[in-house]
């Protein structure tokens, strides 16, 4: 980093007036640097350090972001009000010709209200420094100030400032070579953290949604049962996801999955000290310690109600709770809320293929069945294949069935040989549901569409079917 030596305001026949100054001052902010563990704490300390190593009245720390400075923090806090209102201020380099300086050329920049003997400046006097930061200084009621970039990996980060108030020597350029010695430490620690926070960053979470990953959520689990608190785990799946990604592509999936870890996200900040994670794939888990399990079900319910998945897609779960379990391993409480996810999301199934109100009406199911298939086509990727997949899974999902198929004859084959299976989905009916199957075709080409037994269908739904395949086929180019 290339500065100059003397910044523009500094004065050359004023001695130093730092009161803990010196290699020993400088040596000690940087043992308490080194500390700190957080972005925030830095910040906090070196706002401290610099009060003491420089002589400050106050020291701040700012940060600059696109040519606009933000003050972080101020030590000590400011007793009068105006001066709080000034401190918690944003303002752009294009009003602050210094801080333009600063970040352009890294060159640090003193300013004063009074010349060495304590009289005050003369207007446009080119020692007394910037004018716009001298007529700051007199606002808050300082009498001298400095400011010095923080350069973090060869940028400017931000910069350290500080002022002296009436009574004290003004700013000297051993102020600023020392200024710009602690700032350099400053900066250092900055780059270290946020190191640290990005190798956490890799280490615990998720890369997909931001969550926590499996490994953050065994260990969660574990610290809670060690607590002896009440620890409650929820295990949640995504009804619908692999309906998104035929449809409508895995990009959509995508966002579909972080749709869910906001859901998460917004309920683990609704009870203070849970753990949202992404398990893998559809799978996510909420991990509390110390909170009753009738709270825990209430805040997912009401989160889930308020904000809604995308695309008809939905959010399963099942809880588990040591006040039910009692005293149970963590992979125990986990698979307890397995089991609960997936009586939960079979109970949807079956109410969803109750409440359907088009069973009674063959002519409604099949109108059904043309929009969402047509939607299914359009929005499916380009090729017969994934059009009919997308044609296959739409259809069954709509008539409440399981599983779908589409297969292909082999050119020239006798017609008793049966077709192959190109590609399969949904998943197993349930135990005692009542379920068929339909079969399609155009050309070579052949759909199973799974049906429940309580949908109403006909011939008018075999037709809608049987025209939905000769698109998706004839369309497909």
């Amino acid at each position: 980093m290339t500065r100059r030596t003397t910044a523009e305001g500094t004065r050359k026949d004023q001695g130093s007036d730092a009161s803990f100054g010196g290699v020993r001052g400088l040596a000690l902010a940087a043992h308490r640097l080194d500390r700190n563990r957080t972005l925030e704490d830095v910040v906090q300390a070196a706002a401290g350090i610099a009060v003491e190593v420089l002589g400050a009245r106050g020291a701040g720390v700012c940060r600059i972001e696109q040519d606009t400075c933000r003050i972080l923090v101020v030590e000590p806090p400011p007793p009068d009000a105006r001066v709080r209102w000034l401190s918690r201020a944003s303002y752009r380099a294009d009003d602050r010709p210094a801080l333009r300086a600063l970040i352009r050329d890294r060159t640090s920049w003193v300013a004063h209200c009074v010349t060495p003997d304590g009289t005050p400046t003369a207007p446009g006097d080119p020692e007394a420094g910037d004018e716009v930061e001298v007529e700051m200084l007199r606002e808050i009621g300082a009498v001298s100030g400095m400011a010095v970039p923080l350069v973090v990996n060869g940028a400017v980060w931000g910069q350290l400032i500080a002022t002296r108030a009436q009574g004290r020597p003004i700013f000297h350029v051993d102020d600023v070579a020392r200024a710009e010695v602690l700032a350099a430490l400053v900066s250092g620690a900055i780059a270290r953290v946020d190191l640290e926070a990005q190798v956490r960053h890799l280490v615990a979470d998720d890369p997909l949604t931001g969550l926590a990953n499996r490994r953050v959520a065994d260990t969660s689990a574990e610290a809670a049962l060690e607590s002896g608190q009440e620890t409650c785990i929820v295990m949640c799946d995504v009804d619908g996801l692999k309906r998104v990604n035929d449809q409508l592509g895995h990009e959509t999936g995508d966002d579909l999955l972080r749709s869910v870890a906001d859901v998460l996200r917004r309920t683990a900040d609704a009870l203070p000290g849970a753990t949202a994670a992404r398990i893998g794939g559809d799978e996510f888990c909420l991990i509390t310690a110390g909170r009753r399990r009738a709270e825990v079900a209430e805040v997912m319910a009401a989160t889930i109600a308020e904000f809604p998945l995308p695309h008809g897609a939905a959010i399963s779960y099942g809880l588990a709770s040591t006040a039910v379990a009692g005293a149970v391993s963590a992979r125990q409480l986990f698979r307890q809320a397995d089991m609960a996810q997936y009586r939960a999301k079979r109970a949807r199934a079956r109410a969803r293929r109750a409440a359907a109100p088009a069973t009674a009406d063959p002519a409604v199911t099949a109108e059904r069945v043309v929009v969402a298939g047509s939607a299914a086509i359009v929005a499916a990727q380009s090729g017969i294949v994934p059009r009919l997949c997308a044609l296959a899974a739409a259809a069954t999902e709509t008539l409440g069935g399981s599983g779908w198929a589409v297969l292909m004859r082999r050119p020239g084959a006798p017609d008793d040989e049966a077709p192959a299976a190109v590609a399969r989905g949904g998943g197993p009916a349930e135990v005692g549901a009542e379920s068929f199957t339909t079969v399609v075709g155009h050309g070579p080409w052949v759909v199973e569409v799974g049906v429940s037994g309580t949908a109403a269908t006909g011939e008018v739904v075999d037709t809608s079917l049987d025209a939905l395949v000769a698109v998706a086929v004839l369309g497909a180019g």
